[in-house]
């Protein structure tokens, strides 16, 4: 009996130990040290990771502060009770919330900061960094760098032609809109929930070069445009593509076109490795919420900035309305096929309602959120470490159901 247990632990070290040095060859021994050490991704994750410093404003707008604490918290009692909660304070602590901020009309009407967070703490994006991409997409347009989005990403990135010729049926679009096509791997270790070695989620986050991944091995699996597949490595080619055209490194220009103009903090950049140096686009910008806050307002405002235009008003629209000529059945169900529905457009999603109007925001795991209400001058932003007692695609959809600017007579919010 003991020796079949010592050959069955014998055989399950040998296994897993021969399993790491494919691994380590496949996709590097920094891959497989990440993969081991670092595990599931959270929002300390770039203390993990070398930055790029991106310089925020000398000076800038900031935002009048008139509290409204008591209302705001009110428009979160139903999903309190849902989860089972007696209090918003006991919520915010069990859900792992670390900001909250709800800004109506250019003012600050809720700021807090829970479980040992503060205003000048970092808050990881994780994929609202999605969105920040999908910004500077719009200004390298604006620019004249980048032609259109309907531009072949060949024309930015030739080498992937010498791989595939598919890759020129591929555009900026349909990157902007999870179309692309792109193979992604999506496997689970068998009996789990939890992500393969070989899944690409993992692959594209602890890769030590991510930049040679887009150039030598991601691939194409269908046809462009036909279809909705959410992938990172759609924003990582968008990236490398923002490079090409701006011949500087995306936090750089994202220091250019909007950070040294209107926030508040300095933020950071995590990047694959300091050889490669190139940023993990879809997830790792690291900053304040305040100036998460002030990217909403910024959108909220259709790119104008106290009268001066950051962005484009036509980028802004173009990048967050519903597109209505893709067909519904290409998404997922639990999207909705009604006119109460969400929709994804240009690396932002979006909630179409039942009257008509419609809200955008930026998502990220682990409930990060750039939550957009424009018929309502609203912008919520919600950040956090778990999505246990908390739905990025619901609940501040809710929270936005039950708002209600009018003033009452004593001057507090309905």
């Amino acid at each position: 009996m003991r020796k079949k247990l010592k050959i069955t632990i014998l055989t399950i070290i040998s296994f897993v130990l021969f399993l790491l040095v494919l691994l380590s060859i496949q996709y590097t021994p920094t891959y497989v040290y990440r993969l081991i050490t670092m595990n599931v991704a959270d929002v300390y994750d770039y203390k993990n990771f070398e930055n790029h410093e991106i310089q925020g404003a000398k000076s800038t707008n900031t935002f009048i502060s008139q509290p409204k604490e008591k209302y705001v918290e009110s428009l979160f009692d139903e999903l309190v009770t849902k989860t089972g909660f007696n209090s918003f304070e006991d919520w915010a602590i069990e859900s792992q919330t670390t900001a909250l901020i709800v800004i109506q009309k250019d003012t600050i009407i809720y700021e807090k900061y829970f479980n040992g967070f503060n205003r000048d703490s970092y808050f990881h994006s994780q994929s609202m960094a999605k969105s920040f991409i999908s910004f500077l997409i719009g200004a390298a347009i604006d620019d004249g760098l980048i032609k259109s989005v309907n531009d072949p990403i060949t024309n930015y990135i030739p080498e992937l032609l010498e791989r595939d010729s598919s890759f020129k049926k591929v555009t900026i679009k349909h990157l902007l809109e999870m179309r692309s096509g792109l193979k992604y791997n999506t496997s689970l270790i068998p009996f789990t929930n939890i992500h393969s070695p070989w899944h690409d989620e993992a692959v594209g986050y602890y890769h030590p070069n991510v930049r040679k991944l887009l150039l030598e091995n991601v691939e194409i699996s269908s046809e462009p445009g036909k279809d909705f597949q959410y992938s990172n490595y759609n924003t990582s080619y968008l990236g490398l593509i923002l490079e090409r055209a701006t011949n500087v490194t995306v936090s750089n220009y994202l220091e250019q076109k909007l950070w040294s103009r209107i926030m508040e903090y300095d933020a950071l950049f995590s990047i694959d490795s300091k050889e490669s140096n190139f940023e993990y686009m879809p997830s790792r910008l690291i900053a304040r919420a305040i100036d998460y806050a002030r990217f909403g307002q910024l959108m909220l405002n259709e790119g104008d900035w106290y009268g001066n235009q950051i962005i484009s008003k036509d980028w802004i629209q173009e990048s967050t309305l519903e597109n209505k000529s893709i067909p519904r059945d290409i998404y997922p169900k639990w999207f909705g096929r009604s006119d109460k529905r969400i929709y994804y457009n240009y690396q932002w999603w979006g909630h179409a309602n039942k009257d008509g109007t419609f809200n955008f925001y930026a998502n990220g795991n682990l409930g990060q959120n750039i939550y957009i209400i424009p018929h309502k001058e609203t912008v919520i932003v919600h950040c956090g470490n778990s999505l246990q007692y908390y739905s990025g695609d619901f609940d501040l959809w809710n929270v936005a159901l039950q708002l209600n600017l009018k003033l009452n007579d004593n001057n507090e919010l309905k």
